[in-house]
């Protein structure tokens, strides 16, 4: 079993997750007797002594901690990528190490896999108690309006904290997009899931490193990734406002051939000017969005570069 774990300035976490995961797999001899489990931490551009974290593990454990550390800091999904990309367990574990998400899933886990019955066991939470009641609402906002305009459905409050099989893992690494969602990309290539449920846990240290806006910039990014709706939108809006200006056109003709030049409206004209030009700058917009995807696509830049591994 690989244990895929993206860090970023969690020097004070690491530690605390490593003694209790290793706790979970002592405290259940049975259902990991004939399992061996290994740690992949990646390091992404951390800039506190995240890195040193990893070595002292390295050193201490060498058969069973590794790492890959970033030269930079690439973002999340470029951590989870290299994880899954250099894992070689048969069951391939995402783990945050902030103990959000509860190691002590994994026997469950393991177990539901080993029945047969499923190729992966994500994990969900049961209420979001102890967050900002303004992020709470904007999450379900976002999974209500994903999953409506996405032929990929993503399960509300779900965790990247999953066990996969090998089988699954591989099928996902035929993805090699750069940009990349993972919530969208585990549903995406299908496979028989199910999800179990816990409720909210508090980090062990430390802060989150994610801001709203972060968060909020994560959400567009995954909609232009699952949906193409928003440039039907834009698609529909422009057609809209074209049907409305030849109409407009056809009054303009008409009132001056039966009243003659009749000059008049300036102001509502100036509103209505500045309102068209703002809903062309608008789709402009959702434009631009698909058009730079496709711009970093097109580059074929690696997702990441590691520059130092053990």
């Amino acid at each position: 079993m690989s244990l895929i774990v993206p860090c970023y300035n969690e020097e004070p976490t690491i530690e605390i997750f490593f003694n209790t995961v290793e706790k979970v797999f002592a405290d259940h001899p049975t259902e990991f007797a004939d399992v061996h489990h290994e740690y992949l931490f990646v390091n992404d551009g951390s800039n506190d002594g995240t890195l040193n974290e990893f070595r002292k593990l390295n050193v201490a454990h060498p058969d069973t901690v590794h790492y890959l550390s970033f030269s930079r800091n690439f973002g999340k999904e470029a951590g989870l990528a290299a994880g899954l990309q250099h894992a070689t367990g048969d069951f391939v574990a995402v783990m945050d190490v902030d103990l959000q998400d509860p190691p002590e899933l994994l026997p469950k886990m393991l177990t539901t896999l080993e029945s047969g019955n499923y190729d992966c066991v994500g994990t969900m939470r049961e209420d979001r108690a102890g967050e900002p009641p303004i992020r709470s609402f904007f999450s379900r906002s976002f999974y209500a309006l994903i999953n409506r305009i996405s032929k990929v459905q993503i399960i509300p409050n779900a965790r990247d904290y999953r066990l996969m099989t090998r089988q699954m893992v591989d099928a996902i690494l035929e993805l090699p997009e750069y940009n990349r969602f993972s919530k969208g990309i585990f549903n995406w290539v299908g496979f028989r899931t199910t999800y179990l449920k816990f409720e909210n846990q508090p980090r062990s240290a430390g802060e989150t490193h994610w801001s709203f806006l972060q968060l909020f910039n994560y959400s567009i990014e995954a909609i232009v990734d699952f949906s193409e709706v928003p440039l039907k939108i834009a698609t529909f809006v422009g057609g809209l406002f074209a049907f409305l200006s030849v109409i407009g056109i056809i009054i303009v003709i008409v009132r001056k051939l039966l009243f003659g030049n009749s000059v008049g409206g300036w102001a509502s004209l100036v509103t209505l000017m500045l309102f068209i030009g703002g809903i062309q700058l608008f789709c402009l917009g959702i434009i631009g969005n698909y058009i730079g995807k496709i711009y970093l696509e097109t580059k074929h830049r690696p997702q990441y570069i590691v520059q130092e591994q053990k």
